[in-house]
């Protein structure tokens, strides 16, 4: 194993614990649910294995279903994302994301912001429509993922920012 194949598991398993053990007890009002453990899907290594990325999200999102007994939406917006994320570094970075030039936890631009951004609104998105599976409720569906999205890319950035490696 390399590396960045160690780091990824590392991760993995942080972001899980930290959502498991924190994020998962934060409901406020019934809408503001923050979900940063997708941030293991939106940092995956762009040069990395794509099957494996699909995997690894199912896996993700599995183990969320398990601790929140949710029935597989966590497992299905997880894969969603998953699948649509060369899409999104495509519309975001143009084609230097072809180049695997783009590293995601430098400086925020306005094209990793917007990156993080769309990815996650698919992921709450489609997490909260699984949810509901009625658009009786779509209003609540579009105000939780607003607010939901806020919060958690408030809180992504800020993770972002707290396991950047430092500059030496």
């Amino acid at each position: 194993m390399n590396s960045a194949m160690l780091y990824n598991i590392a991760r993995f398993i942080l972001l899980l614990a930290v959502q498991v053990i924190i994020f998962n007890n934060f409901n406020f009002l019934g809408y503001i649910n923050p979900y940063p453990y997708i941030l293991f899907i939106i940092l995956y290594p762009v040069n990395g294995n794509k099957y494996g990325l699909l995997a690894a999200s199912f896996l993700l999102g599995l183990t969320m279903d398990l601790f929140c007994n949710s029935g597989g939406v966590h497992a299905a917006a997880c894969v969603m994302l998953a699948s649509f994320r060369p899409s999104l570094f495509k519309f975001a970075f143009g084609l230097s994301y072809e180049y695997q030039t783009v590293r995601l936890n430098d400086v925020l631009t306005p094209e990793r912001f917007s990156f993080i951004l769309l990815a996650v609104i698919i992921h709450h998105l489609t997490l909260f429509v699984l949810e509901v599976f009625t658009f009786e409720f779509l209003w609540d569906i579009i105000l939780r993922t607003v607010v939901s999205t806020l919060f958690t890319i408030i809180i992504c950035i800020l993770i972002i920012y707290l396991i950047k490696p430092s500059k030496r």
